[in-house]
Parts: structure tokens; sequence; C-alpha cells
């Protein structure tokens, strides 16, 4: 097999003979059939093939496959959003009246999402901590608990989660693990390798990596059996009335079957198609995602390192610092780097990180990450700003926290921006 960095230019979509040796952008909504039996096997999911670009388009599945490909998955499909992508992943498993167990230490949108939208659905939670022990976890299953949730590198505390271990008490209980891998991406980490089944992105930063295009992206790793617990998993198990009883587990198997509902069923009623331009931003992001990310991971371990030594900062959060209390994990799950994120907590709390913010010239305020400009922002004032103190802290989240996205700048004038910013706090 190819080296990561290599498929990163060819997974997915290979020219033949004549034909665009770029991706080519398919904006089109609809697809004309010669004639209506043809059609008809696509909406009865007896034939592959396109009919709306609600449901699927070409350019779309082409960079799926390329980001499937990466993550070494089975299948995978893109939605509109990250936020997308986290809501298809939990409903396509648990519905009104179904439990399930998120790590608490996860980005701010998602923790609304669970714990307030999702709550309405009917759908019950437990947090539990990213450094929970084996017994803690099986504390916390139920008759009706349905998967397990967490970020690999969590935005912005950047905690890791075990993925070794959360993989094998879901799987004890009969349960997938879902890994949302956006901060490290598969060059950094591949979750499938430790055992989570479904993983997604967020394709509006690394992925895509120029703040150009929001994305999504759900990856299966085609290895959860269903069927071995059929009657914890109905919607995979038992007949889907509205395409004529098909049972997704038997139909597609457990290599498919995760995606094609989740197409099927959810992309059909909720439409978060991504659109076949923005697929193309990502595309092209994704070739030169294996080089950027030496690069974020690699100038970023260098600022924490500088940080760490400053008086003026409380407390530096970064995974690939040997004092780190997550840097074992790291080294184990991203061997080529812990991204190039950073958390900062200044003495002198909301107050003094947002003079420090101020005080940047090089760096901007944004509410975004991950990205080849570096930017900053305080969550607890921007993205996490609906949680209060109590639940801040307990998702590892200091109030006075401030979220650095180290870009491709040049190191020693990222060095210089901040040192200034701090030096005249």
């Amino acid at each position: 097999m190819q080296k990561i960095d290599t498929r990163c230019l060819h997974a997915g979509y290979v020219a033949k003979n004549g034909e665009p040796r770029q991706l080519p952008i398919i904006q089109s909504t609809t697809f004309k059939y010669d004639t209506s039996e043809e059609m008809a096997k696509l909406f009865d999911l007896e034939a592959s093939g396109y009919f709306y670009t609600r449901l699927q388009n070409p350019t779309n599945d082409l960079v799926s496959k390329k980001i499937c490909d990466l993550e070494g998955g089975k299948s995978a499909m893109l939605t509109s959003s990250g936020q997308a992508a986290s809501f298809f992943s939990i409903f396509n498993i648990a519905n009104a009246g179904d439990h399930i167990i998120v790590s608490s230490s996860i980005y701010g949108g998602t923790y609304n999402l669970i714990a307030i939208t999702m709550k309405k659905m009917g759908i019950e939670t437990t947090f539990v901590s990213p450094m929970s022990k084996e017994e803690d976890l099986d504390k916390a299953f139920k008759k009706n608990t349905k998967l397990i949730f967490g970020e690999t590198i969590s935005n912005p505390a950047l905690t890791v989660l075990d993925l070794e271990l959360f993989a094998k008490v879901a799987h004890k209980h009969g349960v997938p693990l879902i890994v949302d891998n956006t901060f490290p991406t598969p060059i950094n980490c591949r979750p499938i390798e430790w055992g989570a089944d479904i993983v997604l992105h967020s394709t509006t930063k690394y992925m895509d990596g120029h703040g150009i295009s929001v994305g999504g992206a759900i990856v299966d790793a085609g290895n959860f059996d269903w069927l071995a617990n059929k009657e914890k998993f109905p919607g995979m198990c038992t007949p889907d009335e509205s395409y004529h009883g098909i049972v997704y587990a038997e139909k597609f198997g457990k290599e498919n079957a995760f995606i094609v509902k989740c197409t099927a069923q959810l992309m059909r009623d909720f439409g978060s198609i991504q659109s076949p331009q923005n697929a193309f931003y990502i595309n092209n992001g994704l070739e030169t995602l294996a080089i950027r990310m030496e690069r974020h991971s690699s100038s970023a371990l260098k600022i924490a390192e500088i940080l760490e030594k400053n008086e003026k900062i409380k407390e530096v959060i970064y995974p690939g610092l040997k004092s780190n209390k997550y840097y074992a994990l790291a080294k184990k799950y991203c061997p080529n780097g812990a991204s190039g994120v950073i958390s900062i907590i200044l003495n002198g709390g909301r107050e003094k990180a947002s003079e420090f913010m101020k005080n940047l010239e090089l760096i901007a305020i944004e509410t975004h990450v991950a990205d080849a400009k570096s930017c900053c922002l305080c969550p607890s004032v921007t993205t996490h700003r609906q949680m209060t103190d109590k639940e801040l802290l307990d998702a590892g989240i200091d109030p006075g926290l401030v979220r650095i996205s180290i870009g491709l700048e040049n190191f020693e004038d990222l060095r210089e921006d901040i040192e200034n910013s701090l030096n005249n706090l």
C-alpha cells in the first residue's frame, strides 16, 4: 500500500485515459436516465447510482472515498458540516428512549447538540471523564445504551481519549465507539486501528485548511457486527418500511450498512448535503494535508515549550509536552504529532486573556481553528459561551483559557508576535 502522504494526493479519484487530471465538479442537482425502471432501482436501493444530489453526488463520493482511504475505513459519506456529521453518526443508531455515553471533554457545539437538542429528542446522555477507568465506564452503561462518543484530541481542552480502553469497554457491552478525529486528522491518528468503529470529521478544519469551505465526513470502519446484538439496533436489524422492508445489516453487511442507512434515511430526510463545490475545495486541502500537519505540529510543539517557561502564563496545555498529563497517550495514539492547537491559561483569567488577544498582530481573533493562518479565541466567551463555569471546568476548560491555532507562518514570526503580546500585558 502507498504511504499516506501519497494517498492524500491520489486516493479517491483516478483519472482514466483522456479524463480530467483534477477531480471534476459535478455541479448538478439531478441526473438523467433512459427509463423509469432504471431510476426505480435506485429508489429501492437495488442499484447504485445518482438521481438527486441531496442524497449523493459523484464529486462528494470521490472525496469521501479519499477520506475513507486515509482513515482505513470501508465506507464513508460527506455532510454539510462537522456538526451534521456528529448528529448523523449518533442519530443513525440512537433514537428516542435510548441512552448514550459521551466524553465530557468535547467541542462546545457538540455538547449543546447532545446535552440539549438531542435530549429534547428523547435521547438520554451520561457524560464521563475522558480519564475514566474501565470500571467507571462499566458503571455508566444502562440496558438501553447504544454507543460511546468522544474526541481523539478534544477541542479546546486538548484531552486525549484512551481509544483502546474506550473501544474495549464499548465492545464488551456490545455497542460501537464513535470518535471525532478532527484535530489529529488521519495523518497524526488512526482511531480505527485502535478499535474505533465510526470516525467523523469537521472537514472545515485541517482537511480544508484554508478557511474556504464548511463540511463534515463520516467514516465506517466496517468492523462492527450489528446483527450480533440485533435487539439493540432495530434501525439496522429490522425492516425499514420506507424502503419496502429492507434490513440494512442483512442486505449491505457490516461494511456498508451504517453509511447506506445514514444516506438513505437521514440525508434523505434532513438534507444536510455537502455542496460539490465545497467538496472540491476539501479535496484540494487533502492533497497537502500530510505536509501541513507536519508543520502545524512541529511549530506548535516549539511554541508550547517556549510558553511553558513564561511567568505570565499559569498553564500551557498541549499533549505533545512531556509535562502534560496526556503525553503518554498522545505519543501512543498520535506518534506523528499532537496537531497545531495549543491552549493557554493566563494569570488573571478572562480579563488578561482578552488583553493578550488584543495585543496580537499576526495571530487573528477568529471563530475558527486548524487553519493555514494562525488564529485564536477565548472559548468561554465564544464557542462555549452557553456553558456555565462548572460545565466548562467539567469539560476541562478554564474560563480564562485561550485557544491558539498555530498556522503555517514562519516560526520566528509567530514566536515574536506571541512574546510581544505577553510583554505588553
